[in-house]
């Protein structure tokens, strides 16, 4: 069993050790009245690299990479100062959507040879994941509510509890430590992307549209910054990349920058701007 120590150092880093070896887990952060975790920062070997993965995954490797570099890239990326409570892994998975990326993430990690080592308490049971009670097993989220994993993840947001930081701390040393679970990020990612593709596509009338702009309406939903009204009218303007990228612009700037910077690299390199989206194929195709 992974047992979990940690310190408060240089008034707002939170680091932590497992079997003796000492790591960065969070910087304190305060945020609407409350506190929390985040933590973006490392080196590039714990970074989202898409070439490593375009073999196994092609183009929808190259394809999440934008929003990849937007949501911290690390593989131990973590935010749990909103109103998700709790975001990891290198696309920010949020604990708060029920039967959502996260959720898909932990019953996966849950099934992983370290899992018991990390999570002793936690267990799969009828799909679901639950928690290991003194006489029962306790679900922690259902088709309704995700109301069980955040109280088990964080507490609250009005503080940063110690529970809060331990498993933060157990989430972080994992991906740190564990190609496996590095791994199963990116296939979960991945596969939550795709199957949003093909619902986007359809709600959107994203058949035949660029790869660009399909980008660009899945970063807006994955982020959740703009209604489908604002998606809608942006894709029926005469421009509808640049219309996509004034969404949010006010009030996200630098996640915009950074979508400009990679969309730019992607299309000079003509990793962009090839490809169109097939709702027949529920792949990009030549264009």
């Amino acid at each position: 069993m992974k047992l979990v120590s940690f310190s408060l150092e240089q008034g707002s880093k939170y680091f932590g050790k497992i079997d003796g070896e000492r790591f960065f887990v969070g910087t304190r952060v305060p945020y609407d009245g409350g506190k929390g975790l985040m933590n973006t920062q490392g080196t590039a070997a714990q970074r989202y690299d898409r070439a490593a993965f375009r073999g196994a995954f092609g183009f929808w490797a190259d394809f999440i990479h934008p929003t990849a570099m937007a949501e911290g890239a690390q593989f131990h990326t973590l935010n749990t100062y909103d109103r998700a409570r709790f975001t990891f892994s290198f696309l920010q998975f949020a604990a708060h959507v029920t039967n959502g990326d996260f959720v898909h993430y932990l019953r996966r990690l849950l099934e992983l040879p370290l899992a018991a080592e990390y999570f002793p308490d936690l267990q799969l049971s009828n799909g679901r994941v639950c928690r290991v009670a003194e006489r029962d097993i306790v679900p922690l989220e259902s088709d309704d509510s995700t109301d069980g994993l955040l109280d088990y993840l964080n507490p609250s947001l009005r503080e940063i509890e110690d529970t809060e930081i331990i498993q933060a701390a157990k989430f972080v040393h994992w991906a740190q430590n564990d190609a496996r679970h590095r791994e199963l990020q990116i296939e979960i990612g991945i596969a939550e992307i795709r199957k949003k593709m093909a619902q986007y596509s359809r709600r959107y009338r994203l058949d035949g549209a660029t790869d660009v702009v399909c980008l660009l309406v899945m970063d807006i939903r994955h982020q959740g910054r703009a209604t489908s009204d604002s998606i809608v009218a942006a894709l029926q303007s005469s421009n509808p990349v640049a219309r996509l990228l004034e969404i949010g612009a006010s009030r996200y700037p630098n996640r915009i920058a950074v979508l400009r910077k990679e969309i730019n690299a992607l299309t000079a390199d003509g990793t962009f701007g090839a490809l169109k989206y097939s709702d027949a194929a529920g792949e990009f195709v030549d264009a």
